[in-house]
């Protein structure tokens, strides 16, 4: 797995960024400086993902916690197979996430994935052979390889907090649709992540009433 860019090499991305688009001239400006968001990978690290998803950070932590001591510590497919749905809902999972999660293990036991090689396809491929797992969306799939892989270039363009994002950079009157945004996206290659987390930084910050969109830029 690769290690997640440095402070550095985000700082530099981020330059060559806006040079290339002056769109994002206000979310540079606006943003300090960040560290990638590194977490676990593997089997663990998705389930997490599917097991947070929809509820509040206080609630997931809390979840997850019940998770880890439901299952001893022990965070691997064979772990969750070995407990039913009832189990795992006892954890305190909804039903579809308890068997989201016990699809995903199924998938990695019979070797429709491999975690442990998942690095070796190509962003496509590895998207692509996460969603084919029932309960792994697109939006899971690619932020799973930005997170948890710390593949530099993927951008996952259903994300709202982005096309919001996107459309505060151009001034436009709508958000742009996923379609829309994949597309606008494509000239922040080789940094599309790097530029996600740029967006999604600036977002945060005007969503907390940090900066403001009329604020002058530094």
């Amino acid at each position: 797995m690769p290690e997640p860019l440095n402070p550095d090499r985000i700082a530099a991305a981020r330059d060559i960024l806006v040079m290339r688009d002056c769109a994002l001239a206000r979310a540079h400006g606006q943003t300090p400086a960040f560290e990638w968001r590194s977490r676990p990978g593997g089997y663990e690290g998705l389930f997490r993902m599917i097991v947070e998803q929809q509820v509040s950070v206080a609630a997931a932590a809390a979840i997850w916690k019940r998770v880890v001591e439901g299952l001893d510590g022990e965070i691997t497919p064979e772990a969750v197979l070995a407990r039913d749905a009832e189990q795992l809902r006892a954890f305190g999972l909804s039903g579809q996430k308890a068997k989201y999660g016990r699809e995903i293990a199924l998938a990695h036991v019979e070797g429709r994935i491999d975690f442990d090689h998942l690095e070796r396809l190509s962003d496509e491929d590895a998207i692509a052979r996460l969603v084919s797992i029932k309960g792994v969306g697109k939006w899971t799939a690619e932020t799973f390889l930005m997170f948890c892989e710390g593949r530099t270039d993927v951008f996952p363009g259903g994300d709202i907090a982005l096309q919001e994002a996107m459309r505060w950079a151009d001034g436009a009157p709508l958000r742009p649709t996923e379609k829309q945004a994949y597309a606008r996206a494509e000239i922040w290659r080789p940094h599309r992540s790097v530029a996600a987390h740029l967006l999604w930084g600036w977002y945060g910050a005007v969503k907390r009433g940090e900066v403001a969109l009329e604020d002058p830029l530094p």
